[in-house]
């Protein structure tokens, strides 16, 4: 209890929380998993645990508590990378998201008292969930994180490689990282990616509304229905606005209608000062009421004021701007959304945000920007300009997978690829590359499958990228591991 003042120091400068009387409970040191921690708490504490990895399905059990790393102390990311929920040994397969955050009705959706800070959360595979709109009918839902009739603060988190798709029982499901419904979560300063689901492959918000604020969603993939590659939309939270503001959303998938944000008969919708980029297909699609979309760097380019459509340019193995990015400084000009300024120099931003104090659009920019945790790099930036000075091979992510990985590679000259499956005997089983390509980074999925579209059983598989340009040849190797 000796760091106590600190800890509350930080807890009322980050939250604005009144109660000054809280109480602390501490992971492993005072209880030996989150749950029972949380059982223990009551609404006002503080749950704070220590680096690791936790194989739990954390249920807040509708607790007004704030559940975080000790990122929430020293703000240091590493702890957010290194103080793991991993949701992928659930008591019941049909519990099975990593945090379940939910109320018993919608008198208390606008309860704002919980927070989730700076944690991983991955390999989660969502609920079994009653749709409550439509009595009678169950659906898997929020692979990382469930909410439902709540309003709780999802805040400087890393929500990667968890899966609601795989339920082939229960499809249509949606968020493979985050699912809200009835609710009005604020959702900032979160890396989300390689989440996949049947629709709103990242964050879908059901009769929800929502503020989802600089965060990176990127590299997310599925939606076979309703599409939603990155954000799917459906209705508000009663008369509740949906803000989407100085995001990076970039490189999502999905098999149907849009692979960026797809918003369909929600209202009051405003999307601003955000890179939305290299998605598949459509980078915005919207239905029934109208929506605003403004100060966007929007590929293909979007109907609005300040609205761009030029090539991003991120730094290399990052999703930061270059100094020179057009993106720099072309978001809104009005001084609520300025960046954060340097205090040692007037007038300019404040890094992470860059050139002047006026808003940069995408997840490094405007008053909430700051140093987000670490990213998995590796996705390919089509058409987006970085300097690629290695052929380079990456870890499959995730790994061990079920049932889809992400193999992402960089190539610094155009060469003849391929990228091979092998199993343990060095047999040949999938070829998921082979052409031309030009230099920068590409990432491919593999689903499990052979050439003829068989799954393959359990096992340590090899895959080998081959190139070849007018100059050299080269080869590399890596390991995976499928679990079934």
């Amino acid at each position: 209890m000796k760091n106590l003042f600190p800890i509350l120091f930080s807890i009322l400068l980050l939250f604005s929380v009144s109660q000054t009387k809280a109480n602390i409970l501490y992971v492993p040191a005072g209880y030996p998993t989150i749950q029972s921690a949380m059982n223990s708490a009551v609404n006002g504490d503080t749950i704070l645990v220590a680096q690791g990895t936790y194989y739990e399905n954390v249920n807040f059990r509708g607790k007004g508590v704030v559940l975080a790393s000790y990122y929430l102390i020293n703000h240091d990311t590493g702890y957010i990378s290194s103080t793991i929920i991993n949701g992928g040994t659930p008591l019941h397969p049909d519990t099975a998201s990593c945090v379940l955050m939910y109320k018993p009705d919608i008198s208390y959706a606008s309860d704002t008292s919980a927070a989730l800070v700076g944690f991983t959360l991955t390999q989660g595979n969502g609920t079994l969930w009653e749709d409550k709109h439509y009595p009678g009918y169950f659906f898997r839902e929020g692979g990382g994180i469930l909410i439902e009739f709540w309003s709780p603060r999802i805040r400087f988190n890393r929500i990667i490689g968890n899966h609601i798709d795989t339920d082939t029982l229960h499809p249509n499901g949606g968020g493979g990282a985050i699912r809200g419904c009835d609710g009005n979560p604020i959702i900032e300063n979160n890396i989300i990616q390689y989440n996949s689901g049947h629709c709103g492959t990242a964050i879908n918000l059901y009769f929800c509304s929502g503020t989802i604020r600089n965060n990176i969603i990127n590299g997310n993939y599925g939606a076979h229905i309703y599409g939603g590659g990155a954000i799917y939309t459906y209705k508000n939270l009663l008369s509740y606005p949906i803000i989407i503001e100085n995001n990076t959303i970039v490189n999502n998938y999905a098999i149907v209608q849009c692979g960026g944000v797809r918003t369909y008969e929600s209202a009051n919708v405003t999307i601003k000062n955000n890179i939305i980029w290299g998605n598949v297909y459509f980078q915005i699609l919207n239905s029934g009421l109208p929506i605003s979309v403004t100060y966007c760097n929007v590929q293909d380019g979007y109907t609005g004021t300040g609205n761009i459509n030029v090539a991003p340019q991120f730094v290399t193995n990052s999703f930061n701007l270059i100094p020179n990015s057009d993106c720099v400084d072309a978001g809104d000009s009005n001084t609520i959304y300025n960046d954060p300024e340097d205090p040692l120099h007037p007038g300019l931003a404040l890094l992470p945000a860059l050139g002047t104090t006026r808003n940069d659009m995408g997840a490094f920019g405007g008053p909430g920007c700051t140093v987000l945790g670490s990213t998995v790099i590796g996705i390919k930036n089509n058409n987006i300009t970085s300097n690629v000075t290695d052929f380079t091979l990456y870890q499959n992510f995730p790994n061990p997978f079920n049932p889809v990985t992400t193999i992402s590679y960089q190539l610094p000259a155009p060469g003849y690829v391929e990228i091979k499956i092998y199993n343990i005997n060095g047999q040949e089983i999938k070829t998921l590359i082979n052409n031309n390509q030009k230099e920068g980074h590409y990432s491919v999925l593999w689903e499990g499958n052979d050439n003829y579209g068989s799954k393959v059983s359990s096992g340590v598989y090899f895959y080998r990228m081959t190139v070849k340009t007018n100059s050299q040849s080269v080869i590399k190797t890596r390991k995976m591991i499928l679990i079934k």
